[in-house]
């Protein structure tokens, strides 16, 4: 499981012109399921992730969590972050889990981020043409692989 994660100032995500979810401060972070995922992933990066010391204390360094800024979180499913690209000029997605596999890890994964931070989290949905905006805090981007650990 892979997660681009993005310390923003503001985001959303939009299907067919009409806003699905909108966040102030916080992160957006793009999640791309393998085929071999499972619950043991998503606990490592819901954790990792809430826990992630990229917001600016009182001395402007990077030393709090969004847990401790009371920050939002949006999670968009994207397979693209499955790509392999060692090959040619077209990218392989056969890492990518299917749907049947996917959206149930990727609804788990924004639950237990919602336990996590204690609120809601944003969503888009999955398999949908989505347009998403954003505007990056820093920018800080931070890019996590639970295979990678």
């Amino acid at each position: 499981m892979r997660v681009v994660i993005q310390r923003v100032a503001s985001a959303s995500v939009s299907i067919g012109g009409a806003v699905k979810s909108a966040i102030g401060p916080g992160l957006m972070i793009l999640l791309g399921v393998g085929h071999q995922d499972d619950g043991a992933d998503i606990d490592y990066l819901v954790r990792k992730t809430a826990a992630l010391r990229i917001f600016n204390d009182e001395d402007g360094v990077m030393n709090r969590s969004v847990l401790d800024v009371d920050g939002d979180v949006l999670v968009v499913s994207q397979f693209t972050l499955m790509a392999s690209t060692k090959k040619g000029n077209r990218p392989s997605y056969i890492e990518a889990a299917g749907h049947e596999k996917a959206i149930p890890l990727y609804e788990e994964f924004c639950r237990r981020m919602s336990a996590a931070i204690g609120k809601p989290v944003g969503t888009g949905e999955f398999g949908a043409d989505m347009k998403v905006a954003l505007v990056n805090d820093g920018p800080v981007t931070i890019c996590m692989d639970s295979k990678n650990v």
